[in-house]
């Protein structure tokens, strides 16, 4: 019996899992015409792997340099762009254990210590999270943040 590092079981699982995702996708669309061959599995998987990379250190597939992302996704700058403009007009207040908006003109985020820069982004990562449909980032429900 053989053994195959992890990456290349969680590749196969990954490529299991998205084309069962992406088969799903297309029966509830439309049923499908005829089901993937085995060398059109081959090709897509092929072309996966042309694209990305395994990084060890997220335990993640990433777009490799030099290829676009699929279209109509905002970049990681972007998603930062907005996170930044949150925190920019809100502020935790740790006494309700909610953000509150600023009144007046927004605060300047160089002004603040690191440490304050720091905690408040960690409270936001905690009370927010980033919803792939809409795009755009979603306050998550008491239920679901945790102290």
């Amino acid at each position: 019996m053989t053994r195959f590092p992890t990456r290349f079981r969680l590749l196969a699982v990954l490529l299991a899992a998205a084309g069962a995702t992406s088969a799903f996708a297309q029966a509830a669309v439309a049923p499908p015409a005829e089901p993937l061959t085995r060398a059109q599995v081959r090709m897509e998987r092929a072309e996966f792997v042309k694209s990305h990379r395994w990084d060890e250190a997220s335990a993640n597939w990433v777009l490799k340099p030099g290829f676009d992302a699929p279209m109509g996704m905002k970049t990681r700058a972007q998603v930062m762009a907005e996170r930044d403009e949150i925190l920019r007009n809100n502020q935790w207040d740790e006494r309700t254990g909610t953000w509150v908006p600023l009144k007046g003109k927004p605060r300047e985020m160089s002004t603040l210590s690191r440490e304050q820069v720091r905690k408040e982004t960690a409270e936001f990562v905690r009370s927010h999270r980033w919803d792939e449909e809409t795009e755009t980032w979603v306050l998550k429900s008491p239920a679901m943040t945790k102290r």
